[in-house]
């Protein structure tokens, strides 16, 4: 997993709320074991048309957005079924971090442990993001996971909640099996001292 310390990058808006895990990443592409290929199916029931071909108005599709790290998601992101393969998807197709009022508990941690940051905002930030994006697609974020903080263009700055254990991991780029083994040194040495 890629440790995550600081981003800055353009944002993708994608105003809709409660989306579920099935429109993120529908069923059919749950029988792989790997993460190869979600990326095809991120959002597949709104990025084409009928005919397969591409929609061009869906954000994913649009050249401006190409090589956006951050997603702004509506209320109530990642809903639904607990299929890890929504961050997965996510984060394969480049997705560092996804910013919400809200984010399904499920959805949350499977993200953490995917190293793709849940960054949950007030409303008057969440509308101001929308609106920023509006104004201009090369509008920029800055996330710093260290100090808890997003910076919107002008210098405004909002904090993050995130738990220790997570924020821990993701900064130092493991995933929860990740974070005992570099500890081995010390469950060894506990182990030496535990009275049995």
């Amino acid at each position: 997993m890629q440790a995550f310390t600081t981003l800055t990058s353009t944002i993708l808006p994608l105003p809709h709320n409660d989306v579920d895990t099935d429109q993120i990443i529908p069923a059919e592409y749950l029988k792989v074991t790997d993460k190869n290929g979600l990326v095809e199916g991120l959002f597949k029931r709104w990025k084409v048309l009928p005919d397969g071909s591409p929609d061009p108005a869906f954000p994913l599709n649009k050249p401006e957005y190409q090589g956006a790290e951050i997603l702004l998601a509506g209320d109530n992101f990642g809903c639904g079924s607990s299929r890890e393969h929504a961050p997965w998807a996510l984060a394969g197709w480049g997705f560092r971090a996804v910013i919400s009022t809200s984010f399904a508990d499920i959805f949350r941690n499977n993200s953490l442990k995917n190293g793709l940051l849940p960054i949950v905002v007030d409303e008057e930030t969440h509308r101001d993001l929308f609106d920023l994006t509006e104004e201009s697609a090369e509008a920029t974020l800055s996330v710093d996971l260290a100090a808890q903080t997003l910076t919107l263009p002008g210098g405004k700055q909002v904090t993050f909640p995130i738990d220790g254990f997570s924020k821990t991991c993701m900064l130092e780029g493991v995933d929860q099996l990740g974070y005992l083994l570099k500890r081995v040194d010390q469950i060894e040495a506990f182990e030496k001292t535990y009275d049995k």
